[in-house]
């Protein structure tokens, strides 16, 4: 049975771009994988302010994306797709970096030519790190891993920089120096979106943010361009906060959940998405005040 990186990798042959919704735990992984989504992504803004709630400014530790990343991988069934935001520091933390994600079991990560500490990638006032720099810890990552199959992204945050030459000088570099894939964050214009994978050797990601200037496309139309990855980061977040923002001023205001029971999942169902029933089977089988049963 082939592993996560494997069977990314896989996806990634196929025709057409994978899509790899944004869930920042566990549990919006686990309701992405039930709708059938073949890969999920989780984002390191998301995961910033679910775990910590502090902005996507570079706060978050490498330690605590990475036991994020554990968990939502031993949670599910498909290849997670992580953040590693600038790689925490310099070649000798991205190298660090790649052999903790690695053993978190996830099947790919993204790390960024940003200095430390880095920005949102579509606030203004960015800085980067010289592009021999950026490509030198790509090849310190690619050393660093030790399945192959494991998918090494080389994010770009020139286009608000340097502009679209800029951004083909550094992927072009990234990807001779061993990334898998390029990323090149915030695109202003659908043509600036359809150049780069004619500019641009190598696979594609393309980020559908929630804000910025990224205009929006469907997943069969950013196949149709040439990207072969596609995440939608932080929707589940926005959906999710504005749907507990009006449960809890309807029971502030009210003092009541009579008119919120309905508009949630049952208990049953929340049980049911943590497996109680796999739990309970596995108690009734190995609890010994319980009657045996032998597995």
């Amino acid at each position: 049975m082939p592993g996560m990186t494997t069977k990314l990798r896989r996806l990634l042959a196929q025709d057409g771009a994978l899509l790899a919704p944004g869930a920042f735990g566990p549990m919006p992984g686990r309701l992405a994988e039930r709708e059938g989504f073949e890969a999920v992504y989780l984002p390191g803004g998301g995961t910033a302010l679910n775990r910590l709630g502090v902005a996507d400014v570079g706060i978050i530790t490498m330690t605590e994306m990475v036991d994020s990343a554990k968990a939502m991988a031993q949670a599910l069934k498909v290849p997670v797709i992580c953040d590693a935001d600038s790689g925490f520091g310099n070649h000798l933390n991205v190298q660090r970096a790649v052999r903790e994600y690695e053993m978190a079991g996830v099947a790919a990560i993204h790390f960024e030519d940003q200095t430390f500490p880095k920005k949102s990638g579509h606030s203004s006032g960015k800085s980067l790190i010289p592009i021999e720099e950026a490509a030198q810890k790509i090849r310190a990552a690619v050393a660093a891993r030790t399945d192959p199959d494991f998918v090494i992204i080389a994010r770009c945050d020139a286009m608000s920089v340097g502009g679209l030459e800029e951004v083909v000088r550094r992927c072009t570099a990234y990807h001779a120096a061993g990334a898998d894939m390029t990323f090149v964050e915030a695109p202003n214009s659908t043509e600036a979106v359809a150049a780069i994978p004619k500019l641009i050797p190598g696979m594609h990601l393309f980020n559908m943010a929630a804000g910025g200037s990224t205009p929006v496309l469907t997943v069969e139309e950013v196949g149709r361009l040439g990207y072969k990855l596609m995440i939608m980061p932080n929707f589940s977040a926005l959906v999710a906060i504005k749907a507990m923002q009006e449960m809890y001023s309807e029971i502030r205001r009210t003092g009541s959940v009579a008119t919120i029971k309905e508009r949630g999942v049952t208990f049953s169902e929340l049980q049911d998405l943590g497996d109680l029933r796999g739990y309970d089977a596995a108690d009734r089988i190995y609890d010994v005040s319980a009657p045996r049963e032998h597995p």
